[in-house]
């Protein structure tokens, strides 16, 4: 008989955002980002603003895995 491994249940507790992060933006970066949520219809700024910062990091991660070999050599 095979066991089922259980995934630990997640409380709104654990997913609660609790950790601020602040950054300041000058007038004409401001403005920037203004006409794109307004030309995307983004309503939801903060959701926009950490989903488009941890997806950049995700890629920067995911690019910068070490392999065993170097892309060069896996080319040939």
């Amino acid at each position: 008989m095979k066991r089922k491994s259980k995934k630990p249940i997640r409380t709104l507790e654990d997913v609660k955002r609790r950790q601020r992060m602040v950054c300041l933006l000058s007038d004409d970066e401001m403005r920037i980002v203004d006409r794109y949520l307004e030309k995307y219809k983004i309503t939801n700024k903060s959701r926009w603003l950490r989903e488009t910062v941890l997806t950049v990091i995700h890629r920067h991660i995911e690019e910068d895995y070490p392999m065993l070999f170097c892309e060069h050599d896996m080319r040939r």
